[in-house]
């Protein structure tokens, strides 16, 4: 019997007792068996904390104004699977990513892949027979034990780092950066796109024989008129627009995306696809502003560093009403960090167990996280349903509803809103 997409989603979740184990091994060798499927000519491997989305939505626009074939893998998704792998800006279709499945369980044999092992392999399969001129692939978790990291990229890009997953890449920012350095390669450029930088990914650069492109030093930016220019060792980007995604922390990483567009000579783009890309990126659920009976605003944010950007972001925002937060979170995420930045900027809390997910937090445990002075009125509720019902007895025009903490948490919220449109 032919599986369906659906199907082979929970064959994956079945194939490794662990949803994560880090470790080029086992993929490496699957990979081999494929026949090691390049992606294509050029690749661009995106790691760091906070705005590696948002960079692969930059490149994959600007590219493609230029007239180019772009592959993008990204993770997790918020709504369907093939959000994570598209081509031309469009989710592979469910029939080629079965192929692809198919093909890389008779190649695996009795060896074990994790969930995302299986889905970059399956993203680098559906790359390679698609004849594009380049694909950008997001690190999953940290980069040097990645599964993307078996493919050598021509173009490495660090986003910047901050605290998340310390149970796995380390309790500070050097081990952290140390991880997240190991995507870099000899005699190929690393971008470094926050303006500062733990000392390890210098020192991994250079031991690994590295270009190293820092902002701040090699390239950087600033606000000009309405708009903005770019400097690096190419020259001067004048007079580009705003980028289309909201947020201060969007010029870092649209900076970030021309630097490594710089080091990449046999894909030129001109003025004219940098402006259409700028202004065409799209990124679901990175301060995505959505109006129904009031504003909503839905953000992925799920550590303190991208908690920050996000407080700021609300802090430009007028609301004459009071200010809604549907927050559902991961247990193994700052809860106490995140919640105290935000619980400035919110009135009122509902707060969404996920404990469905075998990593979830229980309303409860978001109580308990939450300052003090926040508690008083705070909703608990175990699902979505449960939760719009008692935030729709409350909410009036002139209020705003916020909804963070997880992609699990957008991505049902946002499937929610979809399902009805007249609701809320």
């Amino acid at each position: 019997m032919k599986r369906t997409l659906d199907d082979w989603l929970d064959h994956l979740s079945q194939t490794h007792p662990a949803d994560i184990e880090l470790g080029l091994e086992r993929v490496a060798a699957v990979w081999r068996a494929l026949g090691a499927p390049a992606p294509t000519l050029h690749v661009v491997t995106v790691a760091g904390t906070n705005g590696k989305g948002s960079s692969v939505a930059f490149l994959e626009a600007i590219l493609g104004a230029a007239g180019y074939r772009v592959g993008a893998y990204t993770s997790p998704h918020l709504l369907h699977y093939n959000e994570r792998v598209r081509i031309e800006g469009m989710p592979v279709p469910d029939a080629i990513l079965c192929e692809a499945f198919e093909r890389i369980e008779q190649a695996r044999g009795d060896t074990p892949l994790t969930y995302f092992e299986f889905g970059t392999l399956a993203a680098l399969w559906c790359f390679a027979c698609a004849g594009l001129d380049a694909a950008i692939l997001e690190v999953g978790l940290g980069g040097r034990l990645d599964a993307v990291n078996i493919v050598d990229a021509d173009v490495g890009l660090i986003t910047g780092i901050a605290l998340d997953h310390t149970d796995w890449l380390g309790d500070d920012l050097d081990a952290i950066g140390f991880e997240k350095a190991g995507i870099a390669r000899s005699g190929r450029p690393l971008v470094y796109s926050a303006r500062e930088m733990p000392d390890s990914v210098a020192r991994v650069a250079d031991e690994r024989g590295a270009r190293l492109l820092h902002a701040g030093r090699d390239y950087d930016w600033r606000q000009a008129g309405d708009g903005w220019e770019w400097q690096g060792e190419a020259g001067i980007r004048p007079g580009l627009p705003l980028p289309a995604l909201r947020g201060a922390a969007q010029m870092q990483n649209a900076a970030g995306a021309l630097a490594v567009l710089s080091q990449l000579p046999d894909l030129p783009v001109d003025a004219a696809a940098v402006r259409a890309g700028l202004l065409e990126a799209r990124l679901p659920g990175r301060f995505d502003v959505r109006h129904r009976r009031c504003p909503w605003v839905l953000d992925v944010a799920h550590n303190p560093q991208a908690a920050e950007v996000l407080a700021a972001q609300l802090g430009e925002r007028f609301v004459s009403g009071e200010r809604h937060a549907v927050v559902g979170m991961l247990a193994d995420k700052a809860i106490e960090e995140v919640l105290a930045v935000l619980a400035p900027r919110v009135d009122h809390w509902h707060l969404l167990g996920l404990g469905d997910q075998p990593r979830g937090a229980p309303a409860q445990t978001l109580l308990d996280a939450l300052p003090a002075t926040a508690r008083a009125g705070a909703h608990c509720c175990t699902d979505v349903d449960d939760c719009l019902a008692a935030l729709d007895s409350r909410l009036g025009a002139d209020d705003e509803v916020l909804v963070f903490g997880s992609f699990v948490t957008v991505g049902r919220v946002m499937a929610w809103l979809d399902a009805h449109p007249s609701g809320l």
